[in-house]
């Protein structure tokens, strides 16, 4: 099939940037070339970073960056750079300290303007494609007729920024005493969640970083509180739908602040901390709860995540076939032709309802009643009752596969 428009970006080798191949703005890749261009027209820099699992980077592409109307005033008015974030983690850091210290936050999608010689002067995350016009417009008029003050803002921009990347070098060595750690906890815990685990507000990321740093002050505190915290944010989530019960793995965030809805996309870095997270909490409690989240973010890693070479892919996109989490999700009419007798108590545990949990009547499994109780109802130990859970979710991720890659159904079911 002919494409109405090709780009800079068809001989990159990135997966994002190929995505953005045949979208009807001009896309450079980062390069010499796109930067002279930029320098030799006088015109502004627009830098759109993202990666290719990137929920929200595909939302923007589709509403702005594939309207002919809003990618004509780019491609006459800027010099449009995309980069992947995965492939250049040093320009994205660059502009995301930009557009941290302009709006006091970041993400993904990332645009950042900047003047011909890259210097940045103003950026966002995502936008409405009203919105993106308009500022498409007001910083061209704003370049084109206060030129002057456009090179203020950039300037006091970058004195800015090197304030924000610059660390004082201490002469003297200083001993680093508990007591600071005191307050590095004291100063964080008021802002915890204590009823869902976590910091207070939505969306939610598992952090395993501060978790992890909870269980080691712990070690030196013994402050009963502190961990208390902890194995109750470790509980949530992994019991949440931000775990994914059926294939194993963690998502990216919760969308809410009760761990319940995802934003679908799997990040190799995200469950690789996670895993070792809760190693370590595992270590501390012999909870066997954690041992088979381990087991099973694992076994994903391995499955989904790994090469036939051996190499690593990075994530798994938070779309399936344009529709986000789409075969993450369930109706009760199929966890019952799936499951079959099992169909109860499999619904019972992960929370499945017939008008659905979540929005269009689909459920995202989740798990809200205690482990030992329903184990008990249905007549079985706890230890049998996880073996149990596990065949079944194996049952229901082999269906899961068939759905979203026929290709592999004769290996995946032998």
């Amino acid at each position: 099939m002919i494409k109405k428009h090709t780009n800079q970006l068809i001989h990159e080798s990135s997966p994002y940037l190929l995505q953005h191949a045949h979208n009807p703005v001009n896309w450079h890749a980062w390069n010499e070339a796109a930067l002279l261009e930029a320098k030799n027209e006088d015109k502004i820099l627009l830098i759109s970073i993202g990666y290719a699992a990137c929920h929200w980077c595909h939302v923007m592409e589709k509403e702005s960056f594939e309207n002919e109307e809003i990618a004509a005033f780019m491609n006459q008015h800027f010099v449009c750079i995309k980069v992947d974030r995965e492939e250049r983690p040093d320009i994205d850091q660059i502009y995301m300290n930009a557009v941290q210290i302009i709006n006091g936050q970041g993400g993904c999608p990332l645009n950042c303007f900047a003047l011909p010689d890259g210097s940045p002067i103003y950026g966002g995350s995502y936008f409405i494609p009203q919105q993106w016009l308009q500022i498409l417009k007001s910083l061209t008029n704003t370049y084109d007729k206060e030129k002057a003050k456009v090179l203020k803002a950039a300037e006091e921009l970058r004195q800015s920024m090197y304030s924000y990347d610059l660390i004082d070098e201490k002469q003297e060595k200083s001993d680093f005493k508990k007591e600071k750690l005191d307050e590095i906890y004291n100063l964080w815990s008021s802002s915890f969640d204590s009823k869902n685990g976590g910091n207070k507000k939505a969306p939610k990321f598992p952090l395993p970083n501060s978790f992890l740093f909870l269980l080691h002050y712990y070690y030196y505190s013994q402050n009963s509180d502190v961990l208390e915290h902890a194995f109750l944010s470790l509980n949530k989530i992994a019991y949440g739908g931000i775990f994914d019960h059926v294939g194993g793995g963690f998502y990216r965030y919760s969308v809410d602040e009760h761990w319940k809805v995802p934003h679908f996309e799997k990040m190799l870095y995200d469950n690789a901390q996670l895993v070792s997270l809760y190693a370590n909490a595992y270590q501390i409690t012999k909870e066997p709860y954690y041992e088979k989240i381990v087991q099973e973010t694992l076994s994903f890693i391995e499955r989904e995540l790994m090469s036939d070479e051996g190499a690593f892919f990075s994530s798994i996109d938070a779309d399936s076939e344009g529709i986000e989490g789409k075969f993450y999700v369930w109706t009760q009419k199929e966890i019952e032709q799936i499951m079959g007798s099992d169909s109860e108590m499999y619904s019972e545990y992960y929370s499945v309802v017939a008008e659905g949990n979540w929005e269009n009547g689909v459920n995202i499994l989740h798990i809200q009643k205690d482990s030992i109780a329903v184990a008990r109802k249905y007549g079985l130990t706890i230890t049998d009752f996880y073996k149990k859970m596990t065949l079944l979710n194996e049952k229901i991720r082999i269906e899961r596969d068939k759905r979203t890659r026929p290709l592999l159904d004769d290996k995946i079911l032998t």
